[in-house]
């Protein structure tokens, strides 16, 4: 009876196990595509630094969805501004089109660009310490060449603060440590071994700052950028030029010039400055073509219209604006 029972027992024991191993298999598929996924997951992120967001998607969207990626929104967008090395413009300006700074900002980095390398030894707004002395101007005229000089408020810059006849033309305002001030023109040069810093000033300009008996006054000076320079400057071609050689030079100039550049066929050239505050262009390119002038503050002035006329002083319409 026991073994007639097992064997009606049977066939449900091997039903229950035909049923059971295809649960099983089923279970191991699932875990296995589990397994890939996960691994298809980690290895679209293979090989970028950890820490680093996925870009390629937008959050939300499948990467394999075939979607267009939607806009970043305002909480996913970058707190930190590009870094730039100058302010923003005033005003936002379409990007690839024109834009015009204003007039304000570019005076100012006109400035800064002159200081630093327009203006020689004498800059703008630096203060200087020196010594004044006397000399007998006579009819005014010195090294600049400018001629005689119209009054003899005007002084001679030492050797090193010459430079070249860069300081050629600039006012100077010169202040006494006894509260006496004077403005005086640079019309000359004061050969060593006057020192850096010393002005020669006109026996009559010294006189308005002490008796001529001290000798030697301690000063302090600045440029100055007045309002009562000349109306317009002028042009001068020394005696000698030709279309083949010539010299140019500039009278009564506001500020000191810093450069002077004629045109040729090949666009601008700038010509070297000599000692004695001419302009050569050794070859005559450039030589009765249109001339453009720059002073320390980076302002530029183009003149047309000057015929070579050796020795000739030919008035122009322009004058550096005051500062």
């Amino acid at each position: 009876m026991r073994t007639t029972r097992h064997g009606a027992e049977q066939p449900p024991r091997k039903q229950r196990r035909a049923l059971g191993i295809p649960l099983a298999l089923l279970g191991v598929g699932v875990v296995a595509c589990l397994a890939a996924a996960l691994l298809a997951g980690g290895g679209a992120d293979a090989g970028r630094p950890a820490g680093l967001p996925v870009t390629a998607a937008p959050a939300g969207v499948p990467a394999d969805s075939g979607s267009p990626a939607a806009p970043a929104e305002a909480t996913t967008a970058p707190t930190q501004p590009p870094v730039s090395s100058a302010p923003p413009p005033p005003t936002a300006t379409p990007s690839g089109s024109p834009r015009t700074t204003p007039a304000s900002s570019a005076s100012a980095l006109a400035s800064a660009v002159s200081v630093g390398s327009l203006a020689g030894r004498v800059k703008p707004g630096v203060g200087n310490q020196g010594v004044a002395t006397a000399y007998e101007a006579a009819d005014g005229n010195g090294a600049c060449l400018f001629g005689p000089s119209p009054d003899l408020m005007i002084a001679a810059m030492n050797h090193t603060d010459y430079e070249t006849a860069k300081a050629c033309g600039a006012y100077v305002l010169v202040r006494a440590a006894n509260g006496a001030s004077i403005t005086v023109r640079i019309t000359n040069e004061c050969p060593l071994p006057c020192a850096p810093g010393q002005l020669d000033l006109s026996q009559q300009a010294f006189a308005k700052l002490a008796d001529l008996k001290v000798g030697r006054l301690p000063i302090t000076w600045t440029l100055l950028s007045p309002a009562t320079a000349p109306a317009t400057m002028s042009i001068r071609y020394k005696d000698g030029s030709s279309q083949y050689w010539c010299g140019i030079q500039v009278i009564g100039h506001r500020n000191p010039v810093a450069t002077l550049e004629v045109r040729t066929a090949k666009g601008w050239r700038q010509l070297p400055r000599t000692g004695y505050n001419y302009f050569l262009a050794t070859d005559g390119n450039g030589c009765g073509g249109t001339v453009r002038v720059t002073d320390v503050y980076g302002e530029q002035l183009t003149v047309d219209g000057i015929a070579i006329k050796p020795d000739v002083i030919q008035p122009t319409k322009v004058q550096f604006a005051r500062h």
